[in-house]
């Protein structure tokens, strides 16, 4: 039991931090309904996923000659749940002088557009999984990359989003790219362009900024950047080119950067590993790093005996 001192002090602090929350800040907003539920965008994604995939992330719960039915089912559910994250978010367009009329009319036409959009999307990636089975030869079958494969997963959330993005939906677009993110390693933003049998092998730590273009038939590898120059004109820099264009048939090797909005890498280059890259590469090109000399001491010694005779020894710690 709690004394009467402790019970003080607890109301306290209780109160100290409710008062906080009336400074008029961003933070201190109370409006929840008015904003989009994370939570509710996350699980549109898994029912997207389903209607994507039907076979592969269905509801085991159904019978396999319910199938057609059970998926109806799904899109309308999507359809409705959707058609309610837009319609919230829409007002941060901040378009003046639309009714709440104007902006349910508005939510329902982007939803089924976005819908329609759907079977051109399921096209795309199909050629990605080809992109993929033909890339990585430790692929064993397509089911393999559709059911484990990060790079897919994040290229399925980035075309869906992309969608949203083209429609001038606000928000949604970035809680679903940040969900595949948090999912895979794979940080797209939903208004790069991606071209067709486009293939991400490993994923982990790839970013792919706002104004990136990528054509077709593009492989990069695990920690790849596509970013801008620099972020220190911060708002000053919106709408503007900060990202790099990749030419078709590319190759990026892991751990290259390539930055800039006038860069273009042009078609059927090859980006070797950690390539630093500011300015344009014309076709054909292969840019790669020169071998750094290593220094070999051979010595039966311990490491903690080399260290104690040499006070400039460092080593990576990894």
């Amino acid at each position: 039991m709690m004394n009467d001192k402790e019970l003080q002090e607890i109301n306290e602090v209780t109160r100290y931090i409710l008062d906080d929350y009336h400074s008029d800040r961003v933070i201190d907003r109370f409006n929840l309904f008015q904003q989009p539920n994370r939570g509710k965008v996350e699980d549109i994604v898994n029912k997207l996923f389903r209607i994507i995939y039907p076979g592969y992330f269905r509801d085991r719960s159904y019978k396999i000659y319910n199938l057609e039915n059970s998926m109806a089912m799904l899109i309308e559910d999507v359809i409705y749940h959707l058609h309610q994250q837009i319609l919230i978010a829409l007002p941060y367009c901040k378009e003046e002088g639309l009714t709440e009329e104007d902006y349910a009319l508005q939510a329902n036409q982007i939803t089924m557009q976005f819908m329609r959009q759907i079977p051109k999307v399921r096209a795309l990636l199909e050629e990605d999984i080809d992109a993929f089975y033909v890339g990585d030869p430790a692929a064993e079958n397509k089911d393999e990359i559709i059911f484990s494969y990060p790079g897919l997963q994040a290229v399925t959330v980035h075309r869906l989003a992309h969608e949203l993005y083209v429609l001038g939906v606000p928000i949604i677009p970035r809680i679903m790219s940040e969900y595949a993110h948090s999912h895979t390693g794979v940080d797209i933003h939903p208004g790069a362009v991606l071209g067709h049998h486009f293939f991400i092998d490993h994923g982990t730590g790839i970013v792919i900024g706002e104004t990136s273009v990528i054509g077709d038939n593009v492989k990069i590898y695990q920690g790849v950047t596509l970013g801008g120059l620099s972020t220190r004109g911060g708002q000053s820099l919106r709408g503007k080119r900060r990202h790099p264009t990749i030419e078709d048939n590319v190759t990026i090797y892991s751990g290259a950067s390539i930055l800039g909005g006038h860069t273009v890498i042009g078609h059927d280059a090859v980006i070797g590993g950690n390539s630093f890259i500011t300015s344009s590469i014309s076709p054909y090109s292969k840019v790669s790093i020169k071998n750094e000399e290593l220094m070999y001491n051979e010595t039966t010694e311990s490491v903690e005996e080399a260290e104690k005779k040499d006070e400039n020894a460092w080593f990576y710690v990894i």
